[in-house]
């Protein structure tokens, strides 16, 4: 079965009475030449498994299976099922129906891989969840370009934000391609992005992001007042910016996340 075919695609949801749902972010990849790119940025062995996000009708899912993946993916859409049993057939695969956000990815085996066409509307703290559990190696994801730019974004540019330093804090980021909305079904609005993330062993550091959180909850505030409205005594901060020569008028999208890190030090 051809899923990179939209007129497959077309005949498969229309035969099921089927229709892309808004709500869980469904848009369907139908351009095999980017779905090859994905599957070989996985970098898996014959035999590994590989962890999916909303599978949709299985296009990824089944390309992954049949390069020697094992798939274990996780789907909220019970509309879909009765459209596995033919598309995902005889494949080895695992459906978990569950919101990938309430998934626990803590369990998930250490040094495991991800891929995944992202549901739009949940990627951001998808992606987030899958740093914090520390448990892939490698992951790549299926983003709207604007997402895909604040993952990769550095400082002193619009994008560059809490989800950057994120990224920046827990792996390595690469942008790999740009998709146009022509590439999925129905085509979405937005360009769309293939980023894959190397993931490094640092745990988790909830003071660190709290720290981050206040700098940015506000960004037309200077970090000083962003830290005070978040609840940080205002002359250690005012202390902690000139011990690292920095302008009481400085702004937290300035900041590397090796300065925020020093901030911490000294504010605490």
């Amino acid at each position: 079965m051809n899923l990179t075919s939209p007129k497959v695609v077309r005949d498969l949801l229309e035969r099921y009475g089927l229709r892309a749902d808004k709500r869980f972010g469904q848009n369907f990849l139908v351009e095999k030449g980017y779905l090859t790119k994905i599957v070989e940025a996985a970098g898996f062995t014959p035999g590994e498994t590989v962890y999916e996000v909303g599978p949709g009708l299985g296009t990824l899912t089944r390309a992954l299976a049949e390069a020697g993946a094992k798939v274990v993916a996780i789907e909220m859409d019970r509309r879909l099922e009765a459209v596995y049993t033919e598309t995902l057939a005889r494949l080895p695969v695992q459906i978990i129906w569950e919101d990938a956000l309430a998934f626990d990815w803590a369990s998930v085996p250490p040094q495991s891989l991800f891929a995944g066409n992202l549901p739009y509307n949940i990627a951001t703290p998808l992606i987030t969840l899958l740093l914090r559990s520390g448990r892939f190696r490698r992951m790549v994801v299926l983003v709207q370009k604007e997402v895909a730019l604040r993952m990769t974004a550095q400082p002193g540019t619009p994008e560059y934000g809490l989800l950057s330093l994120r990224v920046q804090y827990h792996a390595q980021a690469r942008r790999i391609v740009d998709l146009p909305p022509g590439a999925f079904f129905p085509p979405p609005r937005v360009t769309s992005s293939v980023v894959c993330l190397n993931p490094n062993t640092k745990p988790d550091h909830p003071a660190l992001f709290r720290l981050i959180e206040a700098a940015f909850a506000q960004r037309r505030k200077t970090l000083l007042n962003a830290l005070k409205a978040g609840g940080y005594d205002p002359e250690k901060a005012l202390r902690a910016l000139q011990f690292l020569n920095l302008s009481p008028k400085v702004r937290g999208e300035a900041l590397s996340l090796q300065q925020f890190e020093q901030l911490l030090v000294r504010i605490s």
